[in-house]
């Protein structure tokens, strides 16, 4: 079966799910990024290997930390940038999706980013532009978040070296969670020992064991000896009905405290995508210890994302 990311010779001229795509193409991304993690130390910060391209942010969904990063990315590749404000556009005016894109690409748009409520929003945009436009997903209702996996995955390569032997918990809210779909992908497909998934019922996904992931209610027994903990946010703003009975309850139960990470292993990392509930999710003590590195997944998503999207727009039809 083709896959839409990839073109004729297997090179990935889309980003828009971490599903299916092949060990090699997950490992050049990192080994790409890694490449431009030092130009952030540097006087000048800027390849010039966009030069000439027009990047359209398009965020139908509200971010900040992911727009800028994206926007921070394409500017230190010399590309030109474009923010669409979605809320002042024609969009918001009952255009299509498509016309809109369509409009975009009359004015010689060279790469979409796109964030949309709407899952499966970036694969259409992909099935309909020319072959010489690229579109990497930013984020896709509860669907996808790939350039955020591929972050959390620099972020643990950077600390643990080898995959092989590593145990990972995802924590909380992982049935609301595209980054949760989207780290277990690429973990799995990374090769890691074990993935572990930790939450209330309410809040976990059927299909997990089909996945290859370990499924656990109790907190205490899901942490125990594990090498990484990824942190998920409570979605509230996509949660429909009543799935838990208080923030209070909740942070009691699967809030990750002192007494909770000193289950893991000792030299365990603490990693979360953000915007982080401190208090509902995870401990001040914790989100600012020595054992998290949630700020380095920060810096390195600039990386990842000049990384994406040197690759995609280098990549022939």
């Amino acid at each position: 079966m083709n896959n839409p990311q990839l073109n004729r010779h297997g090179e990935l001229t889309h980003l828009l799910t971490t599903e299916g795509l092949p060990r090699d193409v997950l490992t050049h991304i990192l080994d790409t990024a890694e490449t431009f993690v030092p130009l952030a130390e540097r006087d000048v910060k800027k390849v010039p290997l966009l030069r000439g391209k027009s990047v359209f942010n398009l965020f139908f969904e509200n971010s900040t930390r992911t727009r800028t990063t994206f926007e921070i990315a394409a500017k230190r590749l010399s590309a030109d940038v474009f923010n669409l404000n979605i809320n002042a556009s024609s969009a918001a005016k009952g255009e299509s999706l498509l016309d809109t894109i369509a409009n975009l690409s009359a004015m010689q748009a060279d790469l979409f980013v796109v964030r949309h409520q709407a899952s499966g929003a970036p694969h259409l945009i992909a099935r309909h532009v020319a072959p010489h436009v690229h579109v990497v997903n930013a984020g896709d209702g509860r669907h996808a978040h790939p350039t955020q996996a591929l972050l959390d995955m620099y972020t643990i390569r950077h600390f643990k070296k080898d995959f092989s032997n590593l145990t990972v918990a995802i924590v909380g809210d992982i049935l609301h969670s595209r980054v949760a779909r989207s780290d277990i992908h690429a973990l799995t497909t990374l090769g890691v020992a074990e993935v572990r998934a930790i939450g209330p019922l309410t809040l976990l996904p059927g299909g997990l064991e089909q996945m290859g992931v370990r499924v656990f209610t109790d907190m205490s027994a899901g942490l125990k000896g594990v090498d990484v903990i990824i942190m998920l946010r409570l979605q509230s703003e996509r949660m429909r009905g009543a799935l838990l009975p208080s923030s209070h309850e909740y942070f009691k139960h699967y809030g990750l405290t002192r007494e909770k990470l000193a289950l893991a292993k000792p030299d365990a990392i603490v990693m979360h995508p953000g915007p982080m509930n401190r208090g509902v999710e995870i401990d001040s003590a914790v989100a600012d210890g020595e054992q998290a590195v949630i700020l380095k997944q920060v810096t390195f998503g600039i990386a990842v994302r000049m990384a994406v999207m040197s690759i995609v727009a280098g990549a022939s039809a």
